[in-house]
């Protein structure tokens, strides 16, 4: 069995991503040889699959560790879009299907989960919180995709992406407590538990990488 290869595009992408624009920045091959595209923003179908993929009921992972069914499933993709985010999608090239999703943006470091929020919280300005430069990084793999060993590289090339056009920003996650396999994941990425800015409340751990480390 061969390892996951990752072979970049050499096309770049300017920000802002126009709103529902794809633009191809790599190409992926599995280990069993499973063809797949990376992609910089996400397009009106990939949209529509991250939706319908947020409101799965029978997906237990993304309902009990994600807000998406709140963030996607009902809420606005626009407004979410509005925040300065960065998403990157990996897509089986055969079907088109989605198989991964990472995201970046600007946030300040510890700001809980949508689901933990207040009303109030929700319409505050992130932009405007935070003077140390810390952008969040969240990721997400779907069914049948999910336990492959496709998500440690694409993240990674994620998020050296990312990096090359925010060379100082400090990336920090938040991560369910009961989700060792999220956990393992920032983890293998470099990334290490700060106690300090984690919720025992909301059971949630947050990781930091430094940029300047």
């Amino acid at each position: 069995m061969s390892e996951v290869q990752i072979i970049p595009d050499g096309v770049g992408f300017i920000l802002p991503i126009p709103i529902y624009t794809s633009t191809r920045i790599g190409s992926m091959r599995g280990k069993d040889g499973e063809q797949f595209v990376i992609v910089a923003g996400l397009d009106s179908d990939l949209v529509a699959q991250l939706k319908e993929r947020s409101l799965d009921e029978t997906d237990e992972e993304i309902q009990h560790n994600t807000s998406d069914r709140q963030r996607f499933g009902e809420g606005s993709y626009e407004e979410w879009y509005t925040k300065d985010r960065v998403p990157f999608a990996l897509v089986e090239k055969t079907s088109g299907k989605l198989a991964g999703l990472a995201w970046f943006g600007p946030k300040p470091l510890g700001r809980k989960s949508l689901k933990h929020l207040s009303e109030e919280e929700r319409t505050q300005d992130e932009r405007t919180m935070d003077a140390d430069n810390w952008h969040t990084i969240v990721y997400r793999s779907y069914r049948p995709f999910r336990g492959t060993g496709l998500m440690k590289p694409f993240v990674r090339f994620c998020m050296d992406t990312y990096c090359s056009i925010y060379p100082h920003a400090n990336i920090w996650a938040g991560i369910y407590a009961d989700n060792p396999a999220s956990h393992a994941l920032s983890e293998g990425l470099g990334f290490t538990v700060l106690e300090t800015a984690s919720d025992a409340a909301s059971h949630e751990t947050v990781m930091v990488w430094y940029a300047n480390k």
